[in-house]
């Protein structure tokens, strides 16, 4: 239980400051910690749920959270989601790791060739911002991760979202994928809810804190520390795969 505590904190720290829902880094932990891979996606939904929803609040005191941009990829995401659990069954524990290697290539390219906040907010029909969330929300939560470390890179790469408000946006689209995706992962297997409970209150205490650290830091080096974080779950990820 300590371990799962400190965890908790640790991830919790990441997903307030990063603007992820926590499974980015989370998954790859309890991995190390010698839960199966299907085990640990489904602490990660529940964890995420704490997670994104107090983080949220947060950003929304703070003035950093677009509702009004994120809610329709939300609702996408919501939908995609409660496909995640019944389509994550059909798949071995290795595909389901090279998924989230994807996954987390895809983000560190493109947030690292793609981050030009001088540039005006594109705005985007509402059908395209449902897709994405539709595609972002099945996808991501086959892999319990919340969608974000995909969104915040698109936000910030293809429609010039300003960094911060891009990472206060993808942490409210993970409320509705961790919340949808808990429904279809509990449907179609058994989560243990206890570590996700465990890890989700304690993972409170992180997310205020890395909220109050996002606030205080500079976009640039905020970035250049984004970048970081993907390329080490890269690394460790290719390690644990093929060697």
């Amino acid at each position: 239980m300590i371990e799962l505590i400190f965890l908790g904190v640790g991830v919790g720290i990441l997903s307030g400051f990063f603007g992820i829902g926590g499974g980015t880094i989370l998954v790859p932990s309890l991995l190390l910690l010698g839960y199966q891979i299907k085990d640990a996606i489904g602490i990660s939904v529940v964890q995420m749920i704490f997670s994104s929803v107090y983080g949220s609040y947060l950003n929304n005191k703070k003035g950093t959270l677009d509702i009004a941009m994120v809610m329709t990829i939300g609702i996408g995401g919501f939908f995609g989601a409660l496909l995640s659990g019944f389509v994550a069954s059909s798949f071995d524990d290795k595909t389901l790791e090279i998924i989230f290697l994807i996954f987390a290539i895809f983000a560190l390219v493109r947030l690292f060739f793609k981050t030009k906040t001088q540039h005006v907010q594109k705005s985007v029909n509402r059908v395209i911002l449902f897709l994405i969330g539709l595609v972002l929300g099945t996808l991501s939560m086959i892999i319990g991760v919340g969608g974000s470390i995909i969104l915040v890179p698109i936000l910030v790469g293809f429609l010039h979202v300003e960094l911060k408000k891009a990472i206060s946006a993808g942490l409210f689209f993970v409320v509705f994928s961790s919340i949808s995706g808990f429904i279809s992962h509990s449907l179609s297997r058994e989560i243990d809810l206890k570590s996700g409970v465990i890890i989700g209150l304690a993972s409170l205490i992180g997310v205020y804190v890395g909220i109050l650290l996002k606030d205080r830091v500079d976009a640039v080096l905020q970035k250049k520390l984004l970048v970081g974080f993907y390329l080490l779950i890269v690394i460790y990820l290719i390690q644990r795969i093929f060697f």
